[in-house]
């Protein structure tokens, strides 16, 4: 058996290349929209992709199973379960879907996958056992967890509400999770747990940054797991509620795009953006149908210095995606500012996993800082600074702000901002802060970009006087 985790950094998750090396045929777990690095990845092995299988309707990214089973001809093996709300709407009725309940098998060469309904993140969420049959194991030899179980954590079940505006379900889901993580009592510790998430994503808390665990280790050491096993179910349902981060806006697109269909690449291609020059940018600043992504690292050069309206989503600083899906639409043409021509792959890849396909010109920035009338800058002063009397906005997440906050100041996560832009103090400038300065520093550019007056404190929270603090 062939077994390989294909990782995406920038959203932290874990797609799964698993083939039979006898039968030379292979299964994709949880990918995503840009097929060929799997591909790629099959060949070099020996291997061809015939099938691919999803554990639940993503939040954070959007899947590639659909353009694997329609452009490709892959087998597309789906939950079935979760009530008619939770169904892959868009596989329905296709001659390759095989849609799966709790306990269902099927096979890839010799390797076999049962699928275990494992709800609670979400209804219709499914988890595989694999076991190596051409091997002549009897066992499984692993659990593809999806997020259900990570290696330190388990999967949020707050996101069908914090997220997807579902009113009411966080608490029956944290209990339907409670009661998931419980029914895996007889599954033996031997396993390897291979999750769909790592440290960095915002589907939990406290992932941890090893790759895969053991199903044994876990049930010891991941707190979360531990408490569902050997706590009640109340205690469970209001520590796994507490601290989860706040998701980005883009999350209710992905749910809905991933239940309805995931939009096919144009000619299964990626976006092919082209090169402007500096005498076309003009057309690009103040345009509602446009937006201006600014990819450099350093935020003191970007406050100093950038493109009118432009939004500051660092790629050297893992936060492009995050920042783009919290304040870029899918409909506006996008245009990249670029330190380097080496970047464009990697940034309209993380672009069009999220959905944002529009990815339609690029400019290095140096070329486009050159035009004069182009450029605007806003104050930028260090926490040691902020004085009181002025109105702080602080974008850190709600758990953060309750373990201490500026007095007076007004907290919406960084993440949030788009989607309370009605709620912001009215009263200006807006003084804009974090933990560490560089959340305060893209939210900071998003509110110039929609025309508030704004001044970014970077620096350590600590930082600020005590005097200012609660």
């Amino acid at each position: 058996m062939f077994l390989r985790q294909i990782t995406d950094s920038s959203l932290a998750q874990n797609a799964y290349l698993i083939g039979c090396q006898r039968s030379g045929e292979a299964i994709v777990i949880d990918p995503e929209r840009d097929l060929d690095r799997y591909f790629d990845l099959a060949k070099e092995n020996g291997l061809r992709i015939t099938a691919v299988a999803e554990t639940h309707i993503h939040a954070d990214y959007l899947s590639g199973a659909r353009e694997l089973m329609e452009r490709h001809g892959a087998l597309a093996y789906l939950s079935e379960e979760g009530g008619p709300d939770w169904q892959f709407e868009w596989a329905k009725s296709h001659a390759n879907a095989r849609f799966l309940n709790d306990g269902d098998t099927f096979r890839v060469g010799n390797i076999e996958f049962k699928a275990l309904l494992t709800p609670g993140h979400t209804p219709e969420h499914m988890s595989y056992l694999v076991t190596d049959m051409g091997g002549g194991a009897v066992e499984p030899i692993a659990f593809l967890t999806g997020d259900f179980i990570f290696v330190g954590d388990v999967g949020r079940p707050d996101l069908l509400e914090s997220a997807a505006g579902q009113a009411g379900v966080m608490e029956p889901s944290a209990r339907t999770l409670y009661s998931s993580l419980r029914a895996t009592a007889d599954l033996p510790g031997h396993l390897q747990i291979l999750p769909a998430h790592g440290a960095g994503s915002a589907c939990g808390k406290a992932l941890g940054a090893i790759a895969n665990s053991v199903l044994g280790y876990e049930r010891k050491f991941n707190p979360a797991f531990r408490q569902a096993l050997t706590d009640s179910e109340d205690a469970f349902v209001r520590d796994i509620l507490q601290g989860q981060p706040e998701p980005p806006r883009y999350f209710a697109r992905m749910k809905r795009d991933n239940r309805m269909g995931p939009a096919l690449l144009p000619n299964a291609c990626l976006p092919q953006p082209k090169r402007i020059g500096a005498d076309q940018l003009e057309s690009w600043i103040g345009k509602n149908e446009r937006v201006i992504l600014d990819l450099r690292s350093d935020r003191a050069a970007f406050a100093a210095r950038h493109v009118k309206g432009s939004l500051f989503a660092p790629m050297p600083g893992g936060k492009l995606s995050v920042a783009a899906g919290s304040y870029v639409d899918e409909e506006p043409g996008i245009l990249l500012l670029l330190e380097d021509e080496a970047q464009l792959d990697e940034a309209v890849r993380q672009l069009i996993r999220i959905g944002l396909d529009r990815v339609e010109a690029w400019i290095l920035a140096d070329e486009a800082l050159s035009v004069v009338d182009a450029v605007d800058s806003y104050p930028r002063i260090t926490t040691r600074d902020l004085q009181a009397g002025c109105t702080v906005l602080d974008v850190r997440g709600a758990d953060e702000f309750a373990a201490g906050h500026v007095v007076g100041a007004k907290n919406i996560a960084y993440t949030r901002i788009a989607a309370r832009f009605d709620k912001l103090p009215s009263a200006s400038p807006l003084y804009v802060h974090c933990a560490g300065g560089l959340r305060a520093a893209i939210a900071t550019a998003y509110l110039a970009s929609r025309g508030r007056e704004v001044v970014h404190v970077d620096g350590a929270y600590g930082e600020i006087p005590a005097a200012l603090r609660s």
